[in-house]
Order: structure tokens, then C-alpha cells, then sequence
């Protein structure tokens, strides 16, 4: 290979549209938007999901299911992590002050039984899985239901 068989990068660019700019630039008198009706009007514009006056993909796929808008959200958060804490009980505020959870009075906490519990721990939460409830159990500790 030499210097000479070396292709430069294509800087050619294409020129910007200039609209509204007369006969000259080539795009008419009416700037490529057609002579009357709303799209030649200013101030016009169509939503995105807008599809020319066909029925829109969203009207034309069949609904299905149930969404529940009462459901609960729960924090998750996992026995080894509450093992990071290094703290003899752990309640809803020490967990929002560490960074983990967020907004646990509006969606409470579930304790899941991922990691290992080597301490007795005093866990206080909204709900546990049978898993965690073994874990804490067997490591001494203590698991508290608070209501929601």
C-alpha cells in the first residue's frame, strides 16, 4: 500500500434546505409545504403518534389484562445487604438514611432471603419471605411485621 492509494474521508456535504427564501433556492414560492391547508399554515403541528387519519396502532391493537392502580409497591432489599449495615436493629428510617430504599412509609419493605445472616439482627419491615424469616431466625435474630 501506498500514500498515493490512500482514499481520503468523503467531505462533501449536503447543502441545508433553505426555505422560505423565493423561487431561487429551489424549493417554490410555498417552500416544499404545498399551497393550502393546515401543513402550509404556521403554528401547525401533529402528535407523534398521529398517522394521517388512519386508525393509530395504538387504537388498533386489541387491550388486554388487568392493571391494578392500588397495588402495592414494595422496596425490596436482601438479607445480605442488611448484613452490610453492621447494626444491631434495623427499621425503615435506618434503611432510607443508608441509601437503600426510598419513599417506605407510601410502599413499604420486603426482606428477601438472598445472602447470608451471620448476627442476630432485629429486622423491622412490612413483609418478609419465608427464606429471609429462616435466615434471620437462624442466625438469632428477630423479624418485626410492622402494618402497612
Amino acid at each position: 500500500m501506498n500514500l498515493q492509494d490512500v482514499k481520503t474521508a468523503d467531505l462533501r456535504r449536503k447543502r441545508k434546505k433553505r426555505l422560505g427564501c423565493g423561487l431561487g433556492s429551489g424549493h417554490g414560492k410555498t417552500a416544499c409545504r404545498g399551497s393550502k391547508g393546515a401543513g402550509a399554515r404556521s403554528g401547525t403541528e401533529t402528535a407523534p403518534y398521529f398517522e394521517g387519519g388512519q386508525m393509530p396502532l395504538v387504537r388498533r391493537i386489541p387491550k388486554r389484562g388487568f392493571k391494578n392502580i392500588f397495588k402495592k409497591q414494595y422496596n425490596l432489599i436482601n438479607i445480605g445487604t442488611l448484613a452490610g449495615l453492621n447494626k444491631k436493629e434495623i427499621t425503615p428510617e435506618v434503611l432510607e438514611e443508608a441509601g437503600l430504599i426510598r419513599g417506605s412509609g407510601k410502599n413499604g419493605i420486603k426482606v428477601l432471603g438472598k445472602g447470608e445472616l451471620k448476627v442476630p439482627v432485629t429486622v423491622q419491615a412490612h413483609k418478609f419471605s419465608q427464606g429471609a424469616l429462616k435466615k434471620i431466625v437462624a442466625a438469632g435474630g428477630e423479624a418485626k411485621v410492622i402494618p402497612c
